[in-house]
């Protein structure tokens, strides 16, 4: 990769901690509805408390007695007695009695300690040539604009929840903006089947995969990693092409059917999802004599499978408190002291599709199907105010290379990365949160494709540590401004024969947010 693509890399790179911030949704439509504040359900939004797990899980209602506290009753499409003449008339159902509807903005400021425009200053970039236009450069200091979203979601009675959210802008141009999760969830219909409560429930739509932290609604303002993580391979020395070129990551949405069941604030949690593939990404550079590869495109008679399974151990030492939704405590209800351990598993399809030649010399598209997985584990501790948590994940495609002839494929060495995080997180007090976190992955593919920022002590460069702390506080419950300083490696943007870096340099980079929800 040219000198020129790599700071391209590196700038992306920094951008994206601010483009790819998570959506921290809250829904302060229902503090309207049940008149209560958003502590409620959050601890420092849109990090949810046991009772807020339990009031997602119940379909966003509350667990126990919803019509007792509910201040906004629902509207009944319907007569009470359609009921029980169903299934001659319509099931009455119901709507919320106020539009459940919310709004987000944030707004970023982000300082960067050094880079290669500040390094380099007025010195010629090495590989460039007179008159030829630089690529961008991180800039020192940014005023940043992030989301402004609307979101909704409520009950339609009979345990038949919806959420929507869409982003009308994002980074200050509308044309970013795009639809996050739209789904209806079928709310323990595992009760026709004679089921334990909670134990088998349907959503439909598009949606964010059931991972054991979430990304869309992370309290961070960088995202995980290993979540936009990526799998690209080295180029095929046989044509230039990529071995593997697989822009799925884990943070991306979902569109198809999820079947779960257990619950998120004790005991099992189960989801098994089947979804659309995810496999969109640029073409790559074409081969002598054959056109230019199309765009990537889904099997549609092949879908990818997400699974996972967790358990959840609430360690109180009073039984009842245990069991209960929130455990008690001497200043009344708070979250459980708890351990929880779980697993998880992707395996999909990247299809890419190239303008090939026949054995006779005459054009025609060659499919490449690349299996893939992705696999790993998980674990959170929580005691009180403090949570310890974890993920580990191990990536694997299968190489599938263009032959030098361009008339089919073969196997190569599998391309494989893995990584995970460690965060910590403390409530000092009900209104400033202390965040410590370290991201690592470990990826060789991206080093030689310039994807990766390299280690500075390693020649080969492979791995990507990033230690980032950060410290939020809550103005209002619902509006919250957030601090955070990422520590990276050092990196280069050239190396010598050896693969020793050359001119190396970091990119801490220091970003502020504020947001509010309404």
């Amino acid at each position: 990769m040219d000198v020129g693509r790599r700071i391209s890399v590196i700038f992306s790179f920094v951008v994206i901690v601010i483009l790819l911030t998570g959506s921290s949704y809250a829904i302060p439509a229902f503090s309207r509805q049940y008149g209560t504040s958003c502590t409620t359900c959050h601890i420092d939004f849109p990090k949810l408390n046991d009772f807020g797990k339990a009031f997602k899980d119940a379909g966003f209602k509350f667990p126990k007695g919803d019509e007792d506290f509910i201040k906004v009753p629902p509207i009944m499409l319907g007569a009470p007695a359609q009921k029980d003449m169903w299934p001659h008339v319509i099931y009455p159902g119901t709507i919320p009695g106020l539009p459940q509807i919310g709004l987000r903005y944030n707004q970023f400021f982000q300082y960067t300690s050094g880079n290669a425009n500040n390094y380099y200053g007025s010195q010629v970039l090495p590989g460039s040539t007179p008159g030829s236009a630089l690529p961008p450069t991180i800039p020192r200091t940014d005023f940043q604009a992030g989301y402004f979203s609307i979101f909704m979601a409520g009950n339609f009675g009979s345990d038949i929840a919806f959420w929507v959210d869409d982003d009308l802008s994002v980074s200050g141009a509308n044309a970013n903006g795009a639809l996050g999760d739209g789904y209806l969830r079928f709310v323990n219909i595992g009760r026709f089947l004679k089921l334990p409560t909670d134990a088998f429930t349907v959503k439909v739509g598009q949606f964010e995969l059931d991972l054991p932290f979430t990304q869309a609604r992370s309290i961070n303002i960088s995202p995980y990693d290993i979540y936009t993580q990526a799998n690209i391979g080295a180029a095929n020395p046989a044509n230039g092409l990529p071995s593997v070129n697989n822009q799925f990551s884990m943070q991306d949405g979902a569109q198809g059917i999820e079947f779960s069941g257990g619950h998120q604030y004790g005991g099992y949690h189960y989801s098994l999802a089947v979804v659309n593939q995810n496999t969109s990404g640029g073409a790559a550079a074409a081969p002598p004599n054959v056109d230019t590869p199309s765009a990537f495109f889904s099997d549609s008679n092949y879908k990818d499978v997400y699974g996972r399974f967790s358990y959840r151990f609430n360690l109180e030492k009073d039984p009842a408190s245990r069991h209960d939704v929130q455990a008690a405590g001497a200043t009344g209800p708070r979250d459980h002291t708890y351990l929880s351990l779980g697993t998880f598993f992707f395996k999909g399809r990247s299809v890419q599709r190239f303008s090939g030649l026949t054995g006779g010399g005459a054009a025609e598209v060659l499919t490449a199907r690349e299996p893939f997985y992705r696999v790993g584990g998980d674990f959170s501790f929580n005691y009180r105010t403090f949570n310890l948590f974890g993920l580990y994940m191990y990536a694997h495609d299968q190489n599938v290379l263009l032959n030098s002839g361009f008339t089919g494929f073969g196997n190569g060495d599998p391309v494989k990365f893995n990584g995970g995080f460690l965060e910590a997180d403390y409530l000092a007090l009900p209104w400033v949160m202390a965040i410590m976190r370290y991201d690592h992955v470990q990826s060789t593919s991206d080093f030689l494709n310039g994807a990766s920022s390299g280690n500075y002590y390693s020649p080969v460069g492979s791995s990507r540590d990033r230690v980032t702390p950060g410290v939020q506080f809550l103005i209002h419950a619902n509006i919250k401004t957030s601090f955070e300083y990422q520590f990276r490696p050092r990196q280069a943007l050239a190396y010598d024969q050896n693969g020793k870096p050359l001119n190396s340099f970091r990119t801490n980079t220091a970003t502020g947010a504020l947001e509010f929800v309404y």
